[in-house]
């Protein structure tokens, strides 16, 4: 049994009881209006404000009627625009849920943000959230001259590598990934799905409910929109950055990922964060292997927004 009192520092044990305090871990077994209402309140109680400098607009992508925010800086910088897709589960969230990440995201790297409100499970059920981030990212493509970097978390780290592999072959497909603690289908019978199956913030349990809830008990298997990593082609991705944390059953994605984008001649890299817990975005201004982690992602969304690579 992993030995959680050890790999996790007292810091980010603080994390986690507190988040506990607004979403216990037997969060799931509420109805989804619960789980929506639990969250949402989660959400208020970690928001940290706006840099100063940066604005935003709330709007929508009239064609698919998609809700979306437009996150400017007083000092922009147009080589490239970010395209950020939240987590949640494919079951919660919004606009609201990581408003103040991207508004940092936006004052730290100068790129315009916009932040994509998709339809959610299980009144949309799988392939209803990657069709608006796919419609999303042709949207993007239509109104802005300069690059798209996608950038997400979670489930949003998941729509984020299945835009990336239906897009490859467009004119204008996207300048890199950033994918923080995404899940992106790969093997459940080891590695970190096995060490980390119980982890604090995200079991294994959990990551079966929100695919039941995605695809209504479907069997996706093979499915490249549900599960980026059932592709049988890696070739032509976009340059990828994934960014996990230790202590979750999600982690071995990332290294499984990098290992197929590097295998097929691609560029990736592969940071798994020391004693990190799934969810720790929410916890970059009070954990300092956290801040270290979101500044790392800063950086990545910098680097490769500009189309260089240095890892």
């Amino acid at each position: 049994m992993t030995d959680y009192k050890t790999l996790i520092d007292a810091e980010t044990w603080a994390f986690i009881e507190r988040t506990n305090s607004y979403y216990p871990p037997d969060t799931i077994d509420y109805t989804i209006a619960q789980q929506r209402a639990i969250y949402d309140r989660m959400c208020r109680e970690f928001f940290a404000g706006y840099p100063n400098g940066v604005t935003a607009e709330t709007t929508f992508i009239a064609a698919h009627d998609i809700p979306i925010r437009i996150y400017r800086s007083a000092s922009p910088n147009r080589d490239a625009m970010v395209l950020y897709i939240h987590g949640g589960g494919f079951i919660l969230g919004g606009l609201d849920s990581h408003d103040d990440v991207c508004a940092e995201l936006c004052a730290r790297t100068g790129f315009e943000v916009v932040s994509i409100g998709y339809r959610l499970a299980p009144e949309h059920l799988h392939p209803a959230a990657f069709d608006d981030a796919l419609h999303a990212f042709e949207w993007a493509a239509s109104n802005y001259d300069c690059p798209i970097l996608l950038c997400g978390d979670s489930a949003g780290g998941n729509l984020c590598a299945a835009v990336a592999h239906a897009t490859r072959s467009h004119a204008k497909k996207p300048i890199g990934q950033v994918l923080i603690y995404p899940g992106l289908g790969g093997d459940r019978s080891q590695g970190s799905y096995l060490t980390h199956a119980e982890a604090p913030m995200l079991t294994v349990r959990d990551l079966d409910f929100y695919r039941g809830i995605r695809t209504g008990g479907v069997d996706g298997t093979g499915d490249i929109t549900l599960y980026p990593m059932a592709d049988a082609d890696f070739t032509g991705l976009p340059p990828t950055v994934l960014i996990t944390a230790e202590c979750d059953p999600l982690s071995s994605d990332g290294e499984a990922y990098r290992d197929r984008v590097l295998a097929a001649g691609g560029h990736a890299t592969w940071f798994e964060e020391p004693g990190l817990v799934h969810g720790y975005l929410r916890a970059r201004h009070t954990v300092g292997r956290a801040r270290a982690s979101f500044s790392r992602i800063v950086e990545a969304v910098s680097v490769l927004g500009k189309g260089d690579w240095i890892w």
